[in-house]
């Protein structure tokens, strides 16, 4: 069902751009991670960062959490939303998409926003290892279209979950796509192009590469993610082009399919998506609850409390996170982002 988010932008601070930028402005959480590589039954490997310190008792619950295109648990959203969950006796941790951590992938495949296989590895991984403890996921952007489309494909009882959360996410790709092609959005595409470029460069120097044409310059003439996943993501994870990957890895068409309790947190200006997304949408499940702000651009969502600037993200995730499990409240101050 939908529902009005309780979030409200500052005075001043409703832009949606500004609420978009505003997160890598804060000061962000203090955190140590430990990092682990999971290995993949195609040979390749994910790499893990947990959150330090972690709890000791085998039982703790898990908050596992999948970052947005070409970010990572140094993103300041990702440190805010782990600090949160660590800090209410949780053991956080992320996963990083293949190449986005420290070490270079191994594979010649590349992540995506419909690829849920890897996800779907490290759930039962973490199931194996702690049995007993409870789990939630949260998906940030396109770890949270991923997330949606991997809770949709399971079913109620396929994951071993208590629960899903997914923060903007971009639940039809090509209407994501068209509007990051609009006005100042083109900055964001543009910014995110320029990562993946040079991520395909240190892999293209890496590996065997049989194009005749010098793929510098065919790099340069993708200046659009319509472009982008046409000439690069489709060929390279099987899809046909563009098209076909948007309409196969967008999560949108599942929402009336998912069992598992879901929260989607969404704000109606989110310069990555067009308004009125969820009219485009089959109605969410009576397990799914999507609150939808008027403000809050995307991943945004920063508020004034106590006369402070600080995330609505972690105070939600927090109650969310209290509501699925059996961890003390915290104090009404306790979601403030720690200043390093």
């Amino acid at each position: 069902m939908l529902f009005a988010a309780d979030f409200h932008a500052p005075h001043g601070l409703s832009n949606p751009h500004v609420q978009t930028l505003l997160p890598q402005l804060m000061p962000r959480a203090s955190l140590r991670y430990e990092t682990e590589l999971v290995n993949l039954p195609d040979g390749d490997f994910v790499e893990l960062s947990w959150a330090l310190p972690a709890p000791e008792h085998p039982r703790a619950p898990i908050c596992l959490l999948f970052h947005g295109l070409e970010s990572s648990a140094q993103c300041p959203r990702v440190r805010t939303l782990l600090a949160t969950a660590s800090r209410m006796g949780w053991r956080a941790v992320v996963m990083h998409f293949r190449g986005c951590g420290k070490v270079p992938h191994r594979g010649s495949r590349t992540y995506h926003a419909g690829a849920t296989a890897d996800a779907y590895w490290v759930i039962s991984q973490l199931a194996s290892r702690y049995p007993n403890a409870l789990k939630v996921a949260i998906g940030i952007s396109l770890g949270g279209n991923m997330l949606l489309k991997l809770a949709g494909e399971q079913g109620g009882d396929g994951l071993d979950l208590a629960g899903a959360i997914a923060i903007s996410p971009p639940l039809d790709l090509a209407a994501s796509a068209d509007a990051l092609n609009i006005g100042f959005s083109r900055v964001y595409q543009r910014r995110m192009l320029t990562s993946l470029k040079r991520k395909l460069a240190r892999f293209e120097s890496s590996h065997d590469n049989s194009d005749p044409e010098p793929t510098g310059n065919k790099r340069r003439r993708l200046d659009t993610f319509w472009a982008w996943d046409n000439e690069i993501t489709a060929p390279m994870n099987g899809f046909e082009s563009a098209t076909d990957y948007y309409q196969r890895a967008s999560a949108g068409r599942w929402l009336d399919r998912i069992e598992l309790p879901t929260l989607i947190l969404h704000a109606e200006d989110d310069p990555f998506m067009p308004r009125q997304l969820f009219t485009r949408l089959p109605d969410p499940s009576a397990c799914v609850r999507v609150e939808i702000a008027e403000h809050g651009g995307h991943v945004g969502f920063v508020e004034r409390r106590g006369g402070l600037l600080r995330s609505w993200l972690a105070h939600r995730v927090g109650e969310q996170l209290r509501s699925w499990s059996r961890v003390p409240a915290l104090s009404a101050l306790d979601y403030r982002v720690p200043r390093t």
